[in-house]
């Protein structure tokens, strides 16, 4: 039963000799030049060049791979800063994107654009109307006063107490109500201004909307 265990033997070195064989055949080799101008060639990556970019090699001595340089901490933190600006413009781009939809929604045309704009504007109207109406009547409420002051050869220090307060109030809303019809008038341009802003952007897109190229898509 010898010869058995000398088969055993070769059968034994074979297996493991393929195994070498097989090892060798999937292992790389890496090559590089250093900061030096060496050339140096290992079974793995070559610390000396992780500042460079080395090359990986088939058994057959053909180009694997190519492997980068490793980053130093300052190079991730630009690396990642430039990642994060890509990042913050798509997603600038995309909301851009999904403002333009909304507005061609809500104003498919110039006709819808104007309706909203005189809505608007005819809101700010009728708060105006009335505070126009309220210094009116305050304006009544003055003639009355000064009717009373009369009395007292216009001088107001010789008025009674409460025609004195009555004339300060009186004056007080009067200031107030003509600033508040300022404050809207003012509210009518921001509003003139926004729907013009917007008629531009729109004008743009209601274009493109209309352009064969964008209808056929």
């Amino acid at each position: 039963m010898a010869w058995q265990g000398v088969w055993g033997l070769v059968l034994g070195g074979g297996l493991w000799l393929a195994a070498g064989v097989a090892h060798a055949q999937s292992a790389g080799i890496y090559t590089c030049t250093d900061a030096k101008g060496r050339k140096l060639t290992s079974d793995r990556p070559i610390i000396d060049c992780i500042d460079r970019t080395q090359n990986e090699l088939n058994s057959s001595g053909t180009l694997r791979r190519q492997i980068g340089p490793s980053l130093t901490a300052e190079e991730r933190n630009r690396v990642e800063e430039k990642e994060k600006q890509i990042a913050a413009e798509r997603a600038r781009e995309a909301e851009e994107k999904r403002r333009d939809r909304a507005l061609l929604t809500r104003y498919p045309d110039r006709a819808a654009h104007d309706k909203e704009r005189n809505e608007a504007l005819a809101q700010v109207d009728e708060v105006m109307k009335a505070a126009i109406k309220r210094i009116g009547e305050l304006a009544a409420q003055r003639k009355a006063i000064d009717a009373e002051l009369e009395f007292y050869r216009g001088d107001v220090s010789k008025a009674p107490p409460y025609v004195r307060r009555q004339l300060e109030e009186n004056d007080r809303s009067t200031v107030v109500q003509k600033r508040f019809i300022g404050e809207q008038e003012g509210e009518k341009k921001r509003v003139n201004g926004r729907f013009d802003e917007e008629l531009v952007k729109l004008r743009q897109l209601w274009l493109l909307k209309s352009s064969p190229a964008t209808a056929s898509k």
